[in-house]
């Protein structure tokens, strides 16, 4: 009888619980490589309050230059054409999104 079951449960094994075994882990592996619902809107967020620091730190800069006029910013304009760059890549790729 043992000698049966042995043999039985070895090919059960190999082929049966090792293919399920690596399908199993390459499953978590792509599923864990991509951008769930929820992490989109935490990005969308994220982006909307860029903007919006971005905004204010532009409205401060102009209030400080207004009442020093020898004081020039320390950081990128928004003006500046590879400060909005990535940004602009951004609000592209979610209006595209919006449209679908």
């Amino acid at each position: 009888m043992e000698d049966i079951l042995v043999p039985i449960f070895v090919v059960g094994m190999l082929f049966i619980g090792l293919p399920w075994l690596v399908f199993h882990y390459i499953t978590k592996w792509k599923t864990a490589a991509t951008l769930t619902s929820s992490d989109e809107n935490l990005l969308e967020e994220l982006h909307a309050m860029a903007r919006r620091l971005d905004d204010r730190m532009d409205t401060v800069e102009r209030i400080i230059s207004a009442d020093n006029p020898d004081w020039r910013p320390a950081r990128l304009t928004s003006s500046d054409d590879q400060d909005d760059y990535g940004l602009e890549q951004v609000e592209r790729l979610l209006k595209e999104r919006v449209r679908k």
